[in-house]
């Protein structure tokens, strides 16, 4: 390779590197696990009306990294998510994933028979605008389905 080529060619890979270099570190499953914990917690002690304000509110603390708290009835219809609060009310029952796997219906379907689950599927990261693995893991409280979702690797 000559001096030219090797000239035009290493600012394109630094270009490249960029995006994955800046992306936001992905929180573990450990943290997601303890924000799932510290959200059904809060369920438990300040009931419903409280916890889902907090839980929709980004500077409540249920937000962390690239982790937010959801929260469905057994219909499907958002009653809480830290992602996007105006999605509150609405039914996102037959929302797919990438792929199309319908999402909502799996994490109901996780916990219609015990009380946590785990959905794994392949979600559009917004931070770095790529689509990646994900898995929420989510438990049921009365007739919510509260979750938190982290990105594998």
């Amino acid at each position: 390779m000559n001096k030219l080529s090797r000239l035009l060619l290493a600012p394109a890979l630094f270009a490249l590197a960029i995006p994955a270099a800046i992306a936001a570190p992905h929180a573990s499953s450990t943290e997601a696990q303890g924000l799932l914990d510290r959200a059904v917690a809060e369920l438990g002690k300040e009931g419903p009306t409280k916890a889902f304000a907090e839980f929709n509110d980004p500077k409540a603390g249920f937000a962390q990294k690239d982790l937010y708290v959801f929260v469905f009835n057994a219909k499907g219809v958002y009653e809480a998510t830290g992602a996007n609060p105006a999605l509150v009310g609405t039914s996102a029952i037959d929302m797919t994933d990438a792929e199309g796997k319908l999402l909502v219906q799996a994490i109901i379907a996780s916990v219609k028979d015990q009380p946590e689950g785990r959905v794994d599927y392949v979600w559009l990261n917004r931070a770095d605008n790529r689509v990646e693995h994900k898995v929420s893991l989510v438990r049921r409280v009365g007739d919510h389905i509260v979750g938190v979702g982290y990105y594998k690797g």
